[in-house]
């Protein structure tokens, strides 16, 4: 099942919502009031949503546009735009390459790192996993568990070791066995930013004398049904640190899909990877024409779903 499959059920009541828009009869202030209501509602939140609306009424000026479907398409067309802010794919380009792994607890963070490290040792990799996260009990033997589904190695300290000398031990041992890539999993404390700021910093420094030209990703989770507090949390991460993607775990479970551009644009950070289901393989690429695909679908499609339900609903 792809990309597009997997998102777009639970991603249909906002593509509902947004598309009742486009049932107006002309492209007048209400039009407009509407779909900046909507946008809202979908959780793209009001500074993203404002921006997109403007630069549509901008669009349809310079174009001439005149009708609602035109005005769907360059909607799309905008939307599009606002999430294209960098690479969407992983840069693993160097041996090894370091993944470095961010985000509070509860996001999914150890799961999602278990789910990255079978994706890679499927492709012919070999990870190795750091466990950074020495503050909260058990997070090393949560990642040990993983470690062995995943078929990586690990590196661990004991609990409230320092984190950037598991850091420095894991790189080491990289270099000894050959590993392709390094993930790092770290602790989750935004509640007291100094000292995860310090952590990381300290982590950096390890990384950038050890491994100076190593291929780096620092990947931000976020859980896609908290809406705007997901928005909060990467702002904050990202004055931490400096984020290269953003990996939306629950995206199957929300129905305001709209948090992606949130984030993504908002920040100017690429959405790489998004979480569909609690299954191993269910941390999937993203793509970004398939999900405004969901979110906002041709006119036709729409008309088509419709016509199902209501089938269905007869035959019921």
């Amino acid at each position: 099942m792809g990309f597009f499959e997997k998102i777009k059920q639970g991603l249909s009541k906002t593509a509902s919502s947004i598309s009742s828009v486009f049932t107006a009869s002309e492209l007048d202030d209400d039009f407009y009031d509407d779909l900046e209501e909507r946008l809202i509602l979908a959780d793209l939140g009001m500074d993203t949503t404002v921006k997109a609306v403007e630069r549509l009424r901008l669009v349809v000026r310079d174009r001439r546009i005149k009708t609602v479907a035109e005005a769907r398409e360059a909607l799309r067309e905008v939307l599009c735009d606002m999430l294209d802010v960098g690479d969407s794919a992983l840069n693993l380009s160097t041996k090894p390459s370091v993944v470095l792994v961010i985000g509070v607890n509860g996001v999914g963070k150890t799961t999602t790192i278990g789910k990255i490290a079978n994706q890679l040792h499927q492709a012919g990799k070999k990870v190795l996993l750091c466990a950074g996260d020495t503050f909260r009990a058990a997070a090393a033997d949560q990642l040990e568990i993983w470690a062995k589904r995943a078929g990586a190695d690990i590196v661990r300290h004991g609990e409230g070791a320092d984190p950037a000398a598991v850091v420095f031990d894991s790189i080491s041992a990289a270099k000894a066995r050959g590993s392709d890539i390094i993930i790092v999993d770290t602790a989750g404390r935004l509640h007291n930013k100094a000292n995860l700021m310090n952590e990381l910093a300290k982590i950096d420094r390890v990384i950038s004398r050890e491994l100076p030209d190593a291929s780096r990703e620092t990947l931000l989770v976020l859980d896609a049904t908290t809406g705007q507090n997901a928005v909060h949390q990467a702002e904050e991460f990202n004055k931490a640190a400096e984020l290269t993607g953003i990996i939306l775990t629950k995206l199957d479970g929300t129905a305001k899909g709209g948090i992606v551009i949130a984030i993504s644009a908002g920040l100017g950070v690429p959405v790489k990877l998004v979480g569909v289901g609690e299954g191993i393989d269910d941390l999937i690429d993203f793509d970004r024409a398939a999900f405004l695909e969901a979110i906002l679908p041709p006119a036709e499609q729409m008309t088509g779903d419709s016509e199902n339900e209501e089938e269905g609903a007869e035959q019921e």
